[in-house]
């Protein structure tokens, strides 16, 4: 996984990892990239991912609220532009990373978005490197960890149980069948993996269906939560949401003026129509 994330990119993800980084000064760590355009390499047009991670939330904001939601409902989501590219990137600090990538997060948000390839496309140094590494390799452990073992005659099935199952365990706009094709987008990274990750998963404590049933409650809240925070942290939110959702839904969702000035109202009426119409779940 160390060699994965040392893998090169392309020079204008790398300059905007760089723009990133400095936005927050000192108490910046490491910038990951990763995501829908990690795996195409398709840039233009498209929102890139990224996490920044921090040494702590305090020393990477100017005003305290911001550092107090950050800590209560991880992580804040900013968007970015550089040299005619948008981005968003969440800001994690060491401590809540490497919690969030293991068995013992509340929520699967973090573990199940790093047990997929990723990059990392700068860092501080090398003890920050390391604490990187350190924090990634728990992700596809939990993930295994957690998908339970079943009839698995391919060890792909197993990855493809364990991401279904993180992908309803939080509001999602993207396809019933979007969990499998990640897999198969780069079946030899999960194959390469699997021996490995099974080696180091955790045992879990406890029923692992209830296990699942508190995640999905908590994932689908936080879901909210997250949404509600972004729209005083994300400018345009609401219109990034309604992009998403039509992109990976297939829907014609627009944004009235009177949502935008009101986003976490406009988002929360938006819901209802979203679920009963199976274009979130």
């Amino acid at each position: 996984m160390a060699a994965s994330l040392a893998l090169p990119v392309d020079p204008r993800v790398a300059a905007m990892a760089r723009a990133i980084a400095l936005t927050h000064g000192d108490a910046t760590r490491a910038v990951l990239f990763y995501g829908s355009c990690l795996r195409t390499a398709a840039l233009d047009g498209q929102m890139l991912d990224f996490y920044l991670i921090v040494s702590d939330y305090r020393a990477a904001y100017g005003k305290a609220w911001l550092a107090a939601a950050n800590r209560m409902i991880p992580p804040n989501v900013f968007p970015f532009a550089h040299d005619g590219l948008a981005a968003k990137y969440a800001v994690l600090s060491e401590a809540d990373f490497h919690r969030l990538c293991g068995v013992e997060a509340d929520t699967v948000s973090v573990w199940a978005r790093f047990a997929q390839p990723s990059r990392l496309v700068w860092q501080a140094d090398e003890a920050a490197a390391r604490a990187v590494i350190s924090a990634v390799v728990r992700a596809p452990a939990t993930l295994m960890a957690l998908s339970g073992a079943g009839d698995d005659r391919d060890p792909l099935d197993r990855w493809r149980r364990g991401f279904a199952l993180t992908y309803g365990a939080e509001l999602r706009a993207e396809r019933s069948d979007r969990s499998g094709s990640i897999v198969d987008f780069d079946p030899d990274y999960y194959r390469g993996l699997t021996g490995p990750a099974l080696a180091a998963a955790p045992a879990v404590p406890g029923d692992l269906a209830r296990r699942w049933r508190g995640l999905r409650r908590r994932g689908k809240a936080m879901t909210l939560a997250r949404l509600a925070k972004a729209s005083l942290t994300f400018a345009g939110g609401i219109d990034y949401l309604a992009w998403k959702i039509n992109r990976h839904a297939g829907t014609a969702i627009s944004i009235r003026p009177w949502q935008r000035r009101w986003p976490i109202l406009g988002a929360l009426t938006l819901l209802p129509r979203l679920l009963r119409s199976g274009s979130v779940r």
